[in-house]
């Protein structure tokens, strides 16, 4: 159990870490290219400027974690929550949102351009 752990900087690239319980932990600037975090709870999470390309987050609760400026480039992020989650100048490029949760969730100067499909449940996010 790692939640609250203070993770910042951490290589965690490809490493296994579903349904791990990381809430609340500190992983700015982490990287977690290519990491399984499926069905992984992130909720409250710092993951500014984290590293999450190609990464499978697909069921993840990051409600409520901050993302600002991350690099989440082709992440599979299908089905996440993502309510209330701040992706502030996140690059989110080619990444897959399809019925995502993303109810009051901020995208100010986030990098939206050429998304794999549809994006969930956008209606609802705060887009400036």
């Amino acid at each position: 159990q790692l939640n609250g752990a203070t993770l910042s900087g951490a290589n965690l690239m490809g490493a296994d870490l579903s349904v791990a319980d990381l809430s609340g932990t500190d992983l700015t600037g982490a990287y977690l290219t290519r990491a399984n975090l499926g069905g992984a709870d992130l909720s409250g999470a710092d993951l500014a400027e984290a590293y999450l390309d190609q990464a499978d987050p697909w069921g993840t609760n990051l409600s409520k974690a901050s993302l600002t400026g991350a690099y989440l480039g082709q992440a599979d992020l299908t089905m996440a929550d993502l309510r209330h989650v701040d992706l502030s100048g996140a690059d989110l490029r080619k990444a897959d949102l399809e019925g995502a949760k993303l109810e009051g969730t901020r995208l100010e100067g986030a990098d939206l351009r050429c998304f794999a499909s549809r994006i969930g449940t956008a209606g609802q996010a705060d887009v400036h």
